[in-house]
């Protein structure tokens, strides 16, 4: 028995266990894509979403705060806004890659929480305990913490305030947004998803707005080239010609004096603040037991809103290239408020600071929406205390009778706490350094397990195979950026093997017990 357990088989090595798991998988996803309704399956959620609701919340997750606040770091560390584009748009690519690999994933394997039944199937139950483990106590956390800041900042910034993000004041107000929208993911999956859809046609007008806006420019201005009217760099300077960036603290950098390798870690910055921008392209997959029909289902919503995404933010930067002078581009974190406020006045800007406040709005609450997902998943798999399990309303045991509501109310009130000491001991910077490592250390263990099943199971069943060398291009990448942001930023790599460290010792201990109350 003790020899079967996946925790203690080896590494990289297939078993029967698994072998009977992947055909269990397969046989669920024939009944279920052939119409036989999933809701005799086995899972803590009811499958009552399609392929409308996964794409509105990869929407919702994934455009939020990084199209309005990272063109500026972007362009500061590339020499011409037309390389810009092109970092915005390999990043794009980027994150495709990535979550065409957990598609094929997502629909081989079948489990509940993103990353952890992958990981757990390719390599043991310690790996997938480490996943949940980090998601749960460090990469959700981290993201709700960034985004209420982010909310509370961008009011700060409309009312022309923008050094207090530091104050106990602005750090409660930031733990109050959280609250709110806690509550709101705390009614149902249902009420969370129509309130989403809200927020992504919210998302969708913000940066129609802001493209609009910009071919208004440029339509003035090619029938009068003598008006005056938005930034005029982008009709006066080559798009893709060398030009001097004025950096935040003053400085000018002169790409014509530039070496080589000076601009590779230049592009390399630009691009991970690009993959920022683009982080969440994971989530659809922490929603694929809840999907009617998974295997039609994830790659069609993971397909459709990954390119709507790329061609919203490359189409809202290049009007921000339009709207604003180059020079100014570089030196504001508040891109779209100012080249609003710009154009139109004060009054429009402080719209414009509304609605992306709303957007980010809309990416709390899908973050918070998965985030308590991930929670039940792992506690479903006994790696945290069964109450995470619980869904629809707050306690310790679970009620035979059913309830009205299936949000997994315990879970959120554990992610809402965790997120709160983050934002009272965390900033900005920190926070996002410190999710992008805990992300991507995963990301690359998950998309290199996608390879080694290729050839360790190539018998297993896969609704969606993409080519080889989509997840050998995003494994790549994201070991890159993993090994990158360590050597850069130590301090949160210490902080997160400390995690790690806490988390093995944890895991250990509740197997121990588990065992003894077992005898």
């Amino acid at each position: 028995m003790a020899s079967e357990e996946p925790e203690r088989r080896p590494l990289l090595a297939a078993t029967s266990g698994a072998l009977d798991a992947g055909v269990a998988g397969a046989d669920t996803r024939q009944r279920t894509d052939s119409g036989e309704e999933g809701r005799g399956a086995t899972g803590t959620f009811k499958r009552n979403l399609g392929t409308l609701e996964a794409f509105a919340i990869v929407i919702s997750i994934v455009i939020g705060s990084g199209v309005f606040t990272s063109p500026g770091s972007i362009d500061t560390n590339v020499p011409s806004p037309g390389a810009a584009l092109l970092i915005w748009f390999v990043g794009g690519v980027l994150a495709w890659t990535g979550a065409s690999t957990m598609a094929e994933l997502g629909t081989a394997i079948p489990g509940e929480g993103g990353v952890q039944p992958y990981l757990k199937y390719i390599f043991g139950d310690v790996f997938g305990f480490l996943a949940a483990w980090t998601w749960v106590v460090a990469v959700m956390p981290a993201t709700l913490a960034i985004l209420s800041i982010v909310f509370v900042e961008s009011i700060y910034s409309a009312a022309g305030v923008t050094d207090q993000g530091g104050t106990l004041l602005h750090k409660l107000l930031s733990i109050v947004v959280l609250s709110v929208i806690s509550v709101a993911n705390s009614i149902s999956t249902k009420a969370s998803t129509r309130l989403n859809n809200f927020f992504v046609v919210t998302k969708f007008v913000t940066i129609a707005a802001i493209v609009f806006a910009g071919v208004v420019v440029v339509i003035l201005q090619l029938v009068d080239r003598n008006r005056t009217v938005g930034g005029g760099d982008w009709v006066k300077q080559p798009w893709f010609g060398y030009r001097d960036s004025a950096n935040p603290d003053g400085s000018v950098t002169h790409w014509a004096d530039v070496t080589q390798w000076e601009l590779f870690g230049y592009l390399s910055a630009a691009l991970y603040a690009a993959l920022w921008a683009y982080s969440g392209w994971d989530k659809a997959i922490y929603i694929s037991a809840e999907l009617s029909s998974p295997a039609r289902q994830l790659p069609l919503a993971i397909n459709t809103s990954i390119p709507t995404i790329i061609l919203c933010f490359i189409t809202a930067n290049a009007a921000y290239y339009i709207l604003l002078p180059w020079n100014v581009v570089s030196r504001t974190d508040s891109v779209a408020v100012t080249a609003i406020t710009r154009l139109l006045g004060p009054a429009f800007g402080i719209l414009a600071a509304v609605l992306i406040c709303l957007v980010v709005a809309g990416s709390l609450l899908g973050n918070s929406f998965v985030a308590g997902r991930m929670a039940v998943a792992a506690a479903n798999q006994s790696w945290l205390p069964k109450p995470l399990s619980i869904v629809g309303r707050i306690g310790f045991k679970p009620e035979e009778r059913e309830t009205t509501s299936d949000a997994p109310v315990n879970a959120i009130i554990v992610s809402t706490i965790l997120s709160s000491l983050y934002i009272l001991l965390g900033n900005f910077r920190v926070l996002l350094t410190f999710n992008g490592l805990g992300e991507y250390t995963f990301f690359f263990l998950t998309v290199v397990g996608a390879i080694v099943l290729r050839y360790r199971e190539p018998q297993l069943a896969r609704p969606y195979k993409p080519l080889i060398a989509i997840p050998i291009v995003f494994a790549l990448v994201s070991g890159f950026v993993v090994v990158r942001g360590a050597v850069f930023a130590p301090i949160p790599a210490v902080v997160l093997v400390g995690l790690w460290a806490a988390g093995l010792v944890f895991y250990f201990v509740r197997r121990r017990y588990q065992e003894r109350g077992l005898e």
